[in-house]
C-alpha cells in the first residue's frame, strides 16, 4: 500500500481512509453530503497525489503525443491544458488523461492513479520517435480546491491574478509561499477551482495555508467520496467504471475529444465507427421512483429485457434522487426515452436525460 505525503494529515483529521488504486486514501472526513455540499457552496480541498505525471520533452515529444492521444494537441499554446484519452488498438481506451504544455517541447501528461504502470509502458512502446520521458509520480503531489468561493479564498495565497486564469488554462508561479507551482483552472467537480501540482516536499505547507486561507470561506477537508458523487452529477466519466480498455470514446459520448485531423492509434476504426455509428452508447438518466443505482446493475427495457448496465451511479446530494450512467443500444439513447434499472427485485422506471445532471 503506498502513501501521499499527505496520510499522516488526513488520518490526524478523522479521515476514514480506504485502500484506493493501490494508495491509502481519504475517503471521507465528515460525511459525504456535507463535503458534497460544501464544494457546490463554497470551497473545499481535495489530495489526489495518488495521480499519476508523466514528463515528455524533445524535439519529438508532440510527435509522441499526437500518435498515442486521441485529441489534437498540436492546438496548445503554452500555458494551455487538453482533456484527451489514450485509445488502444482494440477499439477501447487505455486511460483518459490531461496534457499540459509547459514549455515549447515540454508537455505533462496526468494519468489516473490506477493506471499509472499500464499508461507509462504503453506510451513507452509507441515512443519509436525518441521523445524523453520522465516519470514524476511518486515525486509530486497534487491538490484539487474546488468550490465557487475559491478565487477568492485562495487569492491571498499568490501574485497572480486568479480570476484571470481561464477554463483548461495554468500559470507556474509562486504559490503558498512555494515558487514554481503549477496553478492549473481543471478540476472534477463542475464547481470551478484550482488544481495546485507541487513537489512532495512542499505539499504540507500549501495544505497547511489553503486551509488557513480558506478558513473565513467555509473550507473543509474533501474525501474521494464526495469527488465520486460531484463528478458523477457532472457525467464526467471515471476510468474503470464508465471507460476502460473495451470502451470506445465514440460510444463513451468522447467524439469531442477524438480529432480526425490527424492519425493516432486505431484512428481509422474509430473514425469508421463514427461515420456508421456504435452499436451502444453511454446514456445518463434519472430514477423516476425512489431508489439508488448502482454498478452493474442491470438495465431493462419494458419487457424485462436486459438491454445494458449500469456503469454509475448515486443518490445525488444535490438533485435528491437516484442518477446514473450506463451503455445501451441507440434506439434508447435519446433523451426522455423510459427504460427501467433492476435494483435487486424490484424494476424501477428511469429517465434517459441531457448531462450534466446538476445545473448550476
Amino acid at each position: 500500500m503506498k502513501h501521499t505525503a499527505l496520510s499522516k494529515t488526513h488520518k490526524a483529521l478523522g479521515a476514514k481512509m480506504v485502500p484506493f488504486a493501490g494508495y491509502n486514501m481519504p475517503v471521507q472526513y465528515e460525511g459525504v453530503t456535507i463535503e458534497h455540499e460544501t464544494v457546490r457552496n463554497a470551497v473545499g480541498v481535495f489530495d489526489v497525489s495518488h495521480m499519476g505525471e508523466f514528463l515528455v520533452e524533445g524535439p519529438h515529444a508532440l510527435e509522441l503525443i499526437q500518435n498515442v492521444s486521441s485529441n489534437d494537441a498540436s492546438k496548445l499554446t503554452i500555458g494551455k491544458a487538453q482533456y484527451s484519452c489514450l485509445p488502444n488498438d482494440d477499439g477501447g481506451i487505455v486511460d483518459d488523461l490531461i496534457i499540459y504544455r509547459i514549455k515549447d517541447e515540454t508537455y505533462l501528461l496526468v494519468v489516473n492513479a490506477s493506471n499509472i504502470e499500464k499508461d507509462w509502458n504503453w506510451i513507452s512502446s509507441k515512443n519509436n520517435v525518441g521523445a524523453t520521458m520522465r516519470d514524476l509520480s511518486e515525486d509530486y503531489s497534487l491538490l484539487a480546491i474546488q468550490g465557487p468561493k475559491a478565487i477568492e479564498a485562495m487569492q491571498s495565497l499568490t501574485s497572480h491574478d486568479l480570476s484571470a486564469i481561464k477554463f483548461y488554462n495554468f500559470e507556474v508561479g509562486d504559490f503558498a509561499g512555494i515558487e514554481h507551482v503549477i496553478i492549473s483552472a481543471t478540476g472534477y467537480t463542475g464547481s470551478g477551482g484550482f488544481e495546485i501540482y507541487c513537489k512532495n516536499s512542499e505539499v504540507e505547507q500549501i495544505w497547511k495555508k489553503v486551509l488557513e486561507a480558506g478558513a473565513d470561506y467555509g473550507i473543509k477537508p474533501i474525501g474521494l467520496a464526495a469527488r465520486d458523487t460531484l463528478r458523477l452529477e457532472m457525467g464526467y466519466c471515471l476510468y474503470g467504471n464508465d471507460i476502460d480498455d473495451t470502451t470506445s470514446p465514440i460510444e463513451a459520448g468522447l467524439g469531442w475529444i477524438t480529432k480526425f485531423t490527424k492519425e493516432f492509434t486505431n484512428s481509422k476504426a474509430l473514425k469508421a465507427e463514427k461515420e456508421q455509428g456504435p452499436e451502444r452508447k453511454l446514456i445518463a438518466f434519472e430514477l423516476d421512483d425512489r431508489g439508488i443505482p448502482r454498478q452493474g446493475y442491470d438495465i431493462v427495457d419494458g419487457n424485462g429485457n436486459s438491454i445494458g448496465n449500469v456503469t454509475s451511479g448515486t443518490m445525488s446530494p444535490s438533485l435528491h434522487k437516484g442518477i446514473g450512467l450506463g451503455y445501451v443500444p441507440p434506439i434508447f439513447s435519446s433523451p426522455d426515452s423510459k427504460i427501467n434499472i433492476q435494483i435487486r427485485k424490484k424494476t424501477i422506471p428511469a429517465t434517459v436525460v441531457k448531462l450534466p445532471f446538476y445545473k448550476q
